[in-house]
Order: structure tokens, then sequence, then C-alpha cells
């Protein structure tokens, strides 16, 4: 009979699949010997056969829940409900994968009218008691019972503004008994039924709502958004509670064994006294630092210190833990690897691989490939900043510099950039709380009135690699409202202001950036990727800037040089769009003639910003209408320029009109009908070429022809391409090697690859297209419909941005293994979007390619995760 639940006491740190993260940690603390309340989990098993039970919990789960409640009840003295020793417990949720703030907590669980009063007798503490009651009703209500958390807020707030008090400790008990009959007064109001007083049907309930939660929206984009299946499902951990609300000898905190945004090595967190969990968490009070709780109780602070470094040493990685002081006695109640931001991550990495706590190895695959994107961009300009004068400062929460537009709500942000995609968005919130989550995502930083370093908005803002300020004494505002105060200065939407993470600042208006720099700690962990890593990685680059930024990325050659980008320069769409609208062969080749001269000077300067690297040029691939007018203003104008009518414009345009130009004349399809294009940018190739190895640089230039499907097209622009090349060399008494290949972005072009190598002498997978004619999606639209497959469990991600392995990915691994039974020499690697994505990379690693190539600002995404699939495939 499979077993569904796990007394703490039974589990252990390894177990973290079944346990999910915090079970086992919960397990593998108590094997410590630390003291942690006793509680058991419900396994991730049991989520997932709740969902395939049409959201229902078997009876065997049922049974296997009330008996380890029976041993807990117990081993403890106290039983759930009791009216002469009740039991509390809090409701949690444990995903194997952490998800920090994306699941729902319940705390005070087993409270009603009578166990209420039995506590506050207990505790000869009525405020206690109550303030519980009401934490619960709030909580339970929320996650429960999908109540907005607001209702409740607006509540509290009114009373404490009634009774001129400003936080919730202030309010006595009576008052705390008043607000617990308008809570469920609210409860009866929006849901037609009394506050639930059974505590069995409050844990059932809280049970069942952990295992919904899963699925939510935000937990479902979180996990989009972090490639963690929707398989795993989560577990619950119920487990007894301790109080930090009992009065000032009673506290709790988060803490983490280093700073998690810098990585020193130095405890660092926050707590409360006389509060529960949640207040830290969310911010509604500022906490103290976790310093001054050596000044308040020196004794308790030292056994802290303690078990944070018996935590760390076991771990052999940075703890992020939750505990709770109650009369005195500490209790931890989580510990997990802490999220921290790429800075803190590569310093973390690096120290303890020079104190031998880890190997290089494991230094490698300690840091998230893509939280390296947050340190590849610029950082504000140190000589502007300082005669920049800040307007305010709060907690410097996640490093980093954002400027942008504020707005003071996720959903609006996202409204925002549904109608601009580029624009930079500053979230201004009172407090951030997970229904943020896709606006965090979206946003370049995030600035909160409430919270501490620990806080909601500060540890997802971390994970995200996203800059955060929060605590900002100065920001006044109300929630719902689409305006604020810094002191007296009022914002709206639509102004700009600037946040420095590193230091707490806010600035008004928009500050200058300098570029990004690979050194230090981050240059350590780079060098030790590619001392693994066997894949190569090369980058998408048109023009000498992008190349250079590139290589200073490390990047070892271009994978896609986009020709066609080459085109829209002001010097060059005359020429372009004399070419299109030529009526004969010499009209097109004198338009060619023009557009030559560019061409050759571009491939020079990215020849020589590449050195003897590799360079992989692709030959004009979108239709040709893509470079002329569609505006009637513009059409007259250009039409005036180039000294025609506006109807023979007009008429150029109609005839290159198509219903579907994705599928349309396109690619080599150009240099069949037009051989002269194939004729022009081979030349300015191989004379480019020529020019740069007389300065001594031994370039190998690779032609690569687009949007092939069959291999005769492949040998007609060859042949093309083989006797133009020869002609140039000759004019110039030189020769030397090049590569004429093709762009593998055609279902049948993977299909007939082993005719297709008979002809190629290299293969790059275009997977944008090749995903895009696979799936038959629009990559354009397919925006619009996507998010109902991912609400909807069909896809788990967006196939254009990780390789579709089952369909696509079958494509790429027969198009190899065909081609290279032709060619066994056969060049093989990627150069669409996926290029960049680590779990694509991995992909390509295991199929054996040999290069991948992404944007320059990837690269190092790239190197490392391409380091990390050699290390996690090494047996294979």
């Amino acid at each position: 009979m499979t077993k569904y639940v796990y007394l703490f006491s039974e589990g252990n740190g390894s177990m973290r699949e079944l346990l999910g993260g915090k079970g086992a940690n919960l397990a593998e603390m108590k094997n410590l010997g630390l003291p942690v309340p006793d509680g058991f989990t419900i396994t991730t098993e049991a989520c997932n056969s709740y969902y395939e039970n049409g959201k229902k919990l078997s009876d065997e789960i049922n049974k296997q829940i009330f008996d380890a409640l029976e041993i807990t009840e117990k081993k403890l003295g106290k039983k759930l409900g009791d009216t002469a020793n009740p039991l509390l417990v809090s409701v949690r949720s444990g995903a194997r994968a952490s998800m920090p703030g994306m699941m729902d907590t319940i705390l005070n669980l087993g409270l009603n009218d009578q166990t209420v009063e039995v506590m506050a007798k207990l505790t000869n503490n009525v405020r206690f008691a109550y303030d519980s009651y009401r934490r619960f009703i709030q909580m339970f209500s929320d996650v429960v019972m999908e109540l907005p958390k607001s209702n409740f807020e607006r509540i509290l707030d009114k009373f404490k503004k009634d009774k001129n008090v400003k936080f919730d400790t202030d309010l006595t008990a009576d008052d705390l008994k008043e607000i617990v009959v308008k809570f469920k007064e609210l409860y009866k109001k929006e849901l037609k039924q009394d506050f639930p007083q059974d505590p069995i049907d409050q844990l059932m309930a809280a049970v069942l709502a952990v295992f919904r939660s899963w699925d939510n929206p935000r937990a479902i984009y979180y996990r989009r958004m972090n490639d963690i299946p929707g398989n795993w499902g989560t577990a619950v951990n119920v487990q007894s509670m301790v109080f930090g609300n009992m009065g000032n000898d009673s506290g709790t905190g988060v803490a983490f064994t280093r700073n998690p945004a810098t990585g020193e090595k130095a405890l660092f967190g926050e707590y409360l006294m006389n509060a529960q969990g949640e207040d830290v968490v969310a911010g509604i009070r500022t906490p103290q630092p976790i310093a001054e709780l050596e000044k308040q109780n020196p004794e308790v602070f030292a056994q802290f210190v303690k078990i944070c470094d018996t935590l760390e040493n076991h771990y052999r990685d940075m703890q992020d833990m939750e505990f709770t002081i109650e009369k005195g006695k500490l209790y931890m109640l989580q510990t997990r690897n802490g999220k921290r931001t790429p800075a803190a991550a590569l310093k973390i990495a690096v120290d303890m691989l020079n104190k031998g706590i880890i190997s290089e190895k494991e230094a490698v695959m300690r840091i998230e490939p893509k939280s390296l994107d947050a340190l590849l961009h610029p950082q504000f300009d140190a000589k502007k900043l300082a005669s920049a004068k800040p307007i305010s400062q709060g907690l410097a929460a996640s490093p980093g510099a954002a400027s942008g537009i504020v707005c003071t709500s996720a959903k609006r942000a996202l409204q925002i950039l549904e109608k601009d995609k580029h624009a930079k968005i500053i979230i201004v919130r009172l407090e951030t709380s997970p229904e943020d989550i896709e606006g965090m995502a979206v946003s370049q930083g995030i600035l909160t009135a409430r919270g501490g370093m620990t806080s909601h908005a500060a540890v997802v803002a971390r994970g995200m690699g996203r800059c955060c300020v929060s605590g900002c004494p100065d920001l006044k505002i109300e929630e719902g409202e689409d305006f604020f105060y810094i002191k007296d200065r009022k914002f709206v939407e639509g102004e700009v202001i600037s946040l420095d993470g590193s230091t707490g600042n806010i600035y008004e208006g928009a500050l200058e950036t300098v570029p990004p720099q690979i050194a230090g700690d981050f240059g350590i962990i780079m060098e030790l990727a590619d001392k693994f890593r066997t894949l190569k990685v090369r980058t998408n680059a048109d023009t000498p800037h992008d190349a250079a930024v590139a290589v200073d990325f490390g990047a070892q050659g271009i994978g896609l040089c986009r020709t066609e980008h080459m085109f829209f320069g002001k010097d060059r769409i005359q020429p372009m769009r004399e070419m299109i609208v030529s009526d004969t062969l010499e009209e097109r080749e004198k338009a060619l003639s023009k557009l030559l001269k560019f061409q050759r000077a571009d491939f020079e300067g990215i020849f020589r910003a590449m050195q003897d690297r590799p360079v992989t040029i692709r030959f004009l691939d979108p239709p040709l209408h893509e470079f002329l007018p569609t505006k009637e203003e513009d059409i007259v104008k250009i039409a005036k320029e180039m000294k025609i009518t506006v109807e023979k414009l007009k008429s150029t345009i109609t005839k290159l009109h198509e219903f579907n130009p994705m599928l349309g004349h396109r690619g080599c399809r150009l240099s069949i009908t037009f051989p002269e294009i194939a004729k022009m940018q081979t030349r300015a190739v191989i004379e480019a070429a020529i020019n740069v190895r007389k300065e001594g640089i031994n370039v190998i230039p690779e032609i690569m022809i687009p949007l092939v499907g069959d291999v005769k097209e492949l040998e007609y622009v060859k042949a093309i391409v083989d006797e133009t090349a020869k002609k140039v060399m000759e004019e110039n008494k030189t020769e030397f090697k090049y590569l004429v290949g093709t762009m593998i972005e055609i279902p049948r072009a993977a299909l007939t690859s082993g005719e297709i190598a008979k002809a190629a002498e290299f293969f790059s997978f275009g997977t944008n297209d090749l995903t895009q004619m696979t799936f038959g999606f629009s990559r354009d639209d397919a925006g619009k419909f996507l998010p109902d497959y991912y609400a909807k469990k069909i896809f788990e991600s967006d196939p254009f941005a990780r390789v579709d392995q089952i369909g696509v990915g079958r494509l790429i691994k027969m198009s190899v293994k065909e081609g290279r039974e032709t060619r066994p020499k056969l060049k093989t690697g990627i150069c669409g979007e996926h290029g960049g994505d680590p779990s694509s990379i991995e992909f390509c690693h295991n199929i054996g390619l040999e290069y991948v190539s992404c944007s320059p600002f990837r690269v190092p995404i790239a190197r490392l995760a391409a380091a990390q699939a050699a290390i996690k495939n090494a047996k294979n």
C-alpha cells in the first residue's frame, strides 16, 4: 500500500521528491536534533492522486492523515478541537522546488469560538488568543475560501484609525474580540454561511486548498518561468503551532546564513517581537535587524547562531530559515537553500570553493544560468550617480539599476506592456503579495512602502534578478489608487523614476547606465564553465558592435549573421528598393552594385571583430515586400525620392503581396528567382574575407542558404555561390577555404537531411521557423492563445522559448543522424532563440550538436548552461 503521510520523524533530507523541500528539510532538522515542532507531511503523490481522482482525496489518504494526526496529538498531549488542551496547527505547502510566495499558508488552525476561550485561560493571555483567532479567520477566508485579504485589511485599518493606533500590537484584547466578530460577519455576508467551527473540517479544507493552490494562475506562471514540471505536485506540512505573538518575550523572524544580496559571510535577517511569521514576510510592520536580537535575548541569539552554523555546514550552502521564539524558547520552522541575487550566488559559490567546502563542478552547478541575465545589463553610471540627488531612500532589498514609468498595480503593468512591449516599468506598491507575481516578472524594478529585507517583494525580486527597494518610509500610497506621494511630491502613472537596488536610493527621472563587465567571481565561474563544457557557444550578431560585445562575453564565433538587417540603414534602403522595383536584370544588377560596397564593408567589420573565429552568414531571407512602405504618405514620399511614379511603386507592392508571406517568396527562393542577389552577396563575403586576410585574419566564411526544403534548391544556389567565389578568388589571385551549408528550418529538410547533406557542409537548425512549421503556429500570433493552453494544461511552456523535445527535437535528432551518415564531418549547431535557453542547451549537448548560437548578452548564460549539461550528463 502506498504511504501518503509521513511524520517528521520518519523522513529525511533525501526525500525531497516525495516530501517536498519544506517537508524533507523539517525531517532532516529533526534528525539533526534541532528544536522543530512536531507534525507530519502529506506527500506530493497525494497531491497527484487528488488531481487524478477528480480533485478529491481517497479514503486511504484521509485515513493516513487522521492516523498521523492522532500520533501527533498523543505525543504532544493535546487534541485538535479539545476543550481542555486544544492542539493548534499550521498548514503549509512545500513543493520540491522552492517557490517563495507562490503557495498558501494557514496559521492557528483549530481555533473556534470555544477553543479561543480555552487558549485564553491556558495562557492567561486573552489578547494573544483573540489575536491568533482573527489571524486564522483572515487566512482561512483568503486561502481556503478565496475571499480577498484586502476586505479584512480594510476592517482592521478602519478599526485602528477609529482607535487612533498605528500598529496591530497597539490593539487591546477587547478590540481584537470586536474585530473577530466583524471578520465573522464579513465571512457570513460574503459566503452565506457561518465560519466553520469544527477543527477537522478546517484541517481538511486547508489541506485541499494547498493542493488546489498548486494549480492557481500565479503558481502555473511561476512554474513556467522557472521550468518546474506541473506533475511534481506539492506536499502539505501540518505542524503543531508555536506562537510568536504571546507577548514581548515571543517573536518570529526570517534569517539567512549569508547576505542574500551580496553573498557576504554574515548572519542576515529580521525579526519582530509579539508577531507571527506572516507579519515579517508580508511586511505589515517593519522588522528589526537580526543583530538586535543579541541585545534583547543573548541566550536565544547564541543558540540561533549555533543552529545557523550547523545548518550551513550540513547543507553546504547558504540557508534561508524561519524561526519562532515562544516565551523565550527557540523553535525552527523551516530551512532551505536561500534565494539569492546573481552576484551573491557567484560570491557564495567562489567563497565555498576557495574554502574547500564544495568542488569546482559543484560551484558551477550552484549558479542558475538564467539568473546571470541580471548581471549582463547596464548599471547606473557612477559619475552621473555622484551628481544625482536621491528624492528618498528605502532598504536595498535586491541590487541592480532600474529606470521606468511608475505603475501602481501588477494588472496595470501587464496592460501597458500589451500596448507597448518595450515599456520599462517600475511597480510601486504598499506591499507586494503573490498575486503580483506576473507584474513583478515583467517590471524593471519594484518599490514598496512596507516590508523589510525578507519581505515578499525582496525575496521574489532577488529570485527573479529584479531590482527592489522596500520599506520606503517617505512613500505614501493607498491600495487601488493610480498615484502616490514620495514626501510631498505626487507621482502619477507614466512618470519616470529610477531605483538603485544596491543602495536603496530613489531618483526622479531616468539615469544613465554603463555596460556590465565579466570579472571577479563572475570571471572565475565562467572560466570553470569553459573548463567543463564541450558545446561551443557562438552568437547571433549583425553588426561589428554586437560581434565585439559577444566576443567580450566569450563568444567563439558567429552562428547567425542576418544580412537583411544590413539593408535597412539610411544609405542602403534606397538602392535595395531600386533593386526591388527594377524591371530588368540590368537594372537589378546596377542597384545591387550600389549595395555591394555596403555589404562588403559590413562583413569586413564583423570579420575584424571576430578575428579568426568562424562566422556564419545567412543570405537574404525575408520576403521583398518587407523593404517597401505600406502607408499612403510613405509611398508618395518614397516614390518621389526614387524618382518613379506612385503608380509604379504601388504596382510593385501589389505584385509582391502574399497571403502567407512566411511561407511565400523568401529564403533560397529569392536567389532561385533572382540569382543576381546570391552573386552580389557571395562577392561581398569573399572580397571582405580577402581584404581581412591581408591583415592577418584567417577567416573561414560559412555561407548559409536559408529555407531549403529540397536538396535541388540548395544545389542550385550553391552552384551560384561556388562559381562566384571562384571568380572573385581568381580576380584576386588567391584561394582559401569557405563553407556552404543550410539552415534546417522546414520539416521536409529535416526529414530529407541525408540527401541535403550531400550538398551542405554544415547544418544550422533555425528552431524559430522549425517550431513554427512543425506546430503550425504563427510565432507572432501564438501569444494570443497560448495562455489558454497553459491554463488548460495542454502546454506547460512556450515552445518558442524552450525546444519541444518530443516533436521538434525528434526532427533535429533525426536530421543530425541522417546528415552525419552522409557526411561524417558535418558541422551542426542551433541558431534560433532556443540557443540561449538552458534546458534547450542541455538537449543540444545530449544529441551531440557542436555549438549553440544566441544573442550577445545571453552568451555567458549559454556557456554556464553548456557546462552544467556536460556535468549532469557526464555518465551518458
